[in-house]
């Protein structure tokens, strides 16, 4: 049985997608922040990347299995594999699909022959186009499908040409490739797809044809083509908490709002008990991690960071994998200073911190009666609370959100 491995390069940024709708001032209006990664929109509660890893696991025996992603988003990708049994290795993704492929191969444990390369925006490829690949292998150093145009074609440099559109492809991946021939290729420079690499140092190419439900998804609007199962309407709720202990000083921040009192909280960033706690909560809801995973006190990047902007890559990160936050609802516990003064610019902050309107922000402050650490002005003590939904696309396109 020939040894081939199976690549999938899923590390983009999804720059063209995420910038194929309204302005972001309209976005705002309707209370989205960011629109998440292609590979992130989600078809019930399994994101895309996962349905094409799922679904191209189970096309062939592949020898070796290895899905490129964006470092930040490895160790959650993670928890996604395990949970269905995938045994995908993750690969690092570069700042090219070659240099991605490239991280991708560099991991391969196997004595493959041939690498089978999918892109994730082809989210819907047919097993009978998969099939139709495989069973070209070993025939050509590297198998391609296509499609052929039907539309008249004209290419405009310095004179105006039309082209012979019988003569001209469409190139779709997946593409089966020589593992030795593609590697070789990579010296020749970047390449946009293994074809065009191969066919520069003079490897042969066996062209099948392709089949239009594999087309790639490359702007928001093509989601329509696809008729992809509706995101989930599931509502997810995370809490978090944290402390720290005050000592004498001149002010403290929380909630992202310097208040001036003769104490400062001790802390490796800022001391913002309030964020931390909202920071917690948030990645408690979508189970990737907490603050101390993601900001470690450990390292010295951290040495008084501000915690907002601590909180600000939390929610970049929220909205990137497809997801929405919808409320948060927060408790400090101190005894001093008062806070009611402050309660209103912190609901304002965190609001525009989290890309929601200010009604969906709480702040609530509240004494122990001198009770316990917090009473006996030793800390303060902060509880959150978040809901979050997945991000709603299909009513993006509808323009209802």
């Amino acid at each position: 049985m020939t040894k081939i491995a199976l690549i999938l390069l899923g590390a983009g940024e999804s720059s063209r997608f995420r910038d194929s709708t309204q302005d972001l001032a309209e976005l705002k209006q309707k209370n989205i922040v960011k629109l998440p990664k292609k590979q992130w929109i989600r078809t019930g509660e399994i994101p895309l990347w996962l349905k094409v890893a799922k679904e191209l696991h189970s096309a062939y025996l592949f020898c070796d299995y290895v899905l490129s992603a964006a470092e930040l988003e490895i160790p959650y990708m993670q928890k996604y594999l395990d949970s269905f049994n995938l045994d995908f290795k993750l690969a690092r993704g570069g700042t090219t699909r070659q240099e991605s492929l490239k991280n991708a191969i560099n991991i391969l444990d196997t004595n493959a022959e041939f690498v089978f390369v999918s892109d994730i925006a082809r989210c819907n490829i047919p097993q009978t186009l998969c099939q139709k690949i495989l069973q070209e292998a070993g025939k050509y150093d590297c198998v391609v499908p296509f499609l052929n145009l039907h539309d008249t074609i004209a290419y405009e440099d310095s004179t105006l040409q039309y082209l012979k559109r019988e003569q001209l492809k469409i190139i779709q991946t997946p593409q089966l490739s020589r593992l030795s021939t593609l590697k070789e290729s990579f010296k020749q420079g970047d390449f946009t797809d293994e074809s065009s690499g191969i066919f520069a140092i003079g490897g042969s190419i066996g062209f099948i044809k392709g089949e239009q439900a594999a087309r790639k998804l490359t702007f928001l609007q093509d989601l329509e083509y696809f008729k992809l199962p509706y995101p989930s309407n599931q509502t997810l709720v995370g809490t978090g908490s944290d402390i720290h202990a005050l000592t004498s000083g001149n002010g403290i921040v929380l909630g992202g709002i310097p208040i001036a009192c003769p104490y400062k909280l001790i802390a490796h960033s800022d001391g913002d008990v309030c964020l931390h706690a909202l920071c917690d909560a948030i990645l408690g809801a979508i189970g990737a991690g907490d603050i101390g995973k993601w900001f470690p006190d450990s390292d010295s990047t951290y040495k008084d960071a501000d915690s907002k902007e601590l909180l600000a890559q939390i929610v970049d990160f929220v909205y990137s994998v497809g997801y929405s936050l919808k409320q948060a609802d927060i408790t400090i516990f101190a005894q001093k200073p008062k806070l009611l003064p402050f309660k209103s610019a912190m609901e304002s902050q965190i609001a525009e911190l989290l890309g929601i309107p200010k009604f969906k922000v709480n702040v609530k402050a509240t004494t122990t009666e001198k009770l316990g650490f917090v009473g006996r002005e030793e800390g303060i003590f902060v509880q959150a609370s978040v809901v979050l939904g997945y991000f709603n696309w299909k009513n993006l396109l509808k323009g209802v959100l």
